[in-house]
């Protein structure tokens, strides 16, 4: 039954629902991720000891998770994959279209901002610190903001390129 009403809709109609649809199953991966962060990193946090790098990994990575899973919790449930409020036109679609779009490159600028701050962690905890805690804690934070900036790099643009298609 969608086949067809897909078929007899406008074609703007069409396209947004299927940009909705392309939209909450990347947003589907996020959360998966999330999942798999916090999954992952809340089973070896516990199990670490607090003065090694891994132990600021894995809790940095919980952190990170338990973000992305909140965003693309409320990123799914604001999708429209059946059909579009009541009055929605063309023109607001088109808009929602780069709306999403830009969201997707300035989140894509971001991320290599995080990559830079997990550089910038690492360096840090090479230089001499009065805290003992203080370089395995840098370098577990900068890990695990290159592991998770790496990712949300690579998501936000593919994901800028799939909504620009649509």
């Amino acid at each position: 039954m969608l086949h067809s009403i897909l078929l007899t809709a406008p074609a703007w109609l069409a396209a947004y629902r299927a940009r909705e649809l392309l939209l909450g199953r990347g947003l589907g991966l996020l959360g998966a991720w999330a999942l798999l962060n916090l999954v992952g990193s809340g089973y070896w946090l516990p199990r670490t000891d607090r003065r090694e790098v891994a132990h600021h990994f894995h809790f940095m990575n919980c952190c990170w998770g338990f973000v992305n899973a909140v965003l693309a919790a409320v990123g799914i449930l604001r999708t429209h994959p059946g059909a579009p409020p009541v009055g929605f036109s063309a023109a607001e679609a088109l808009h929602d279209q780069q709306v999403l779009v830009f969201i997707f490159q300035l989140n894509a600028a971001l991320d290599i901002g995080y990559l830079l701050v997990g550089w910038w962690l690492v360096a840090r905890a090479a230089r001499p610190s009065p805290n003992p805690f203080g370089p395995a804690r840098l370098l577990g934070y900068g890990r695990s903001v290159w592991v998770q900036g790496s990712f949300l790099l690579v998501f936000d643009a593919i994901m800028a390129w799939v909504v620009s298609r649509g």
